[in-house]
């Protein structure tokens, strides 16, 4: 993945699954890409469920993927994706700005979140950068979750997970972090996991946002060049 565009990518067209328990919202988001000559809707699902099965049969690019859904709902989904090794980005698209729900999305590998009311030229921009890699973050979520943060801890972060931290900032899943520096998904979590703990943030986002505010990501970027 030169370009840090998933698998599947072809003549610059992204290839879509829109997952949402709504039909008019799948049909209005499904006919809006349909209408740009840069993406493809390759498919529509309901549910979680419908959308792993989908993700798996079509090898989309990036997934639409709604949180409150029956059955299956959408953390479930990226969980299960990421279990069976998608290469498929996730943008997860909704309506709550301060739902526990998001934040254990993005723990589950989500690339990012938008809110449902986001402009059209917002939510086009977003899938194009969520499926290049790049982290994608609301801004009235990115203030929530920044309300999250509590008092930073004292104790500093190691070389290893300055690397973990670098490459989360660049949007990378744990699967790719952990491809990235040969080591395995597990120990990203358990890097990810401490972190979180020194930094005193409970997410990826934050962890991210308190790293730029103190200049931890410049100061690794600058120490030493990532594998």
């Amino acid at each position: 993945m030169s370009s840090g565009a998933a698998p599947g990518q072809a003549e610059g067209v992204i290839r879509l699954v829109i997952a949402d328990d709504h039909p008019v919202v799948r049909d209005g988001l499904s006919g809006m890409f349909t209408a740009d000559p840069g993406f493809e809707v390759l498919g529509e699902a309901g549910d979680g469920a419908e959308a792993v099965r989908l993700a798996q049969a079509l090898s989309p690019d990036l997934i639409l993927m709604d949180l409150r859904m029956p059955g299956m709902d959408g953390v479930t989904a990226i969980a299960e994706l990421a279990k069976r090794g998608s290469a498929a980005r996730v943008l997860v698209l909704t309506t709550y700005d301060t739902d526990n729900l998001v934040v254990q999305a993005i723990e589950a590998g989500a690339t990012g979140y938008l809110l449902k009311d986001a402009p059209r030229a917002e939510l086009l921009r977003a899938v194009r950068a969520a499926a290049r890699g790049q982290a994608v973050l609301s801004p009235s979520v990115a203030s929530a979750l920044m309300s999250r943060v509590r008092e930073p801890a004292e104790e500093a972060l190691s070389q290893r997970e300055l690397e973990v931290l670098e490459l989360v900032a660049a949007g990378t899943t744990n699967r790719e972090a952990a491809a990235r520096l040969f080591i395995s998904e597990a120990t990203v979590k358990t890097h990810l996991l401490h972190i979180y703990a020194k930094l005193g943030v409970s997410d990826r986002a934050a962890a991210v946002a308190e790293a730029f505010k103190r200049g931890l990501l410049a100061a690794a970027s600058s120490e030493r060049p990532l594998p």
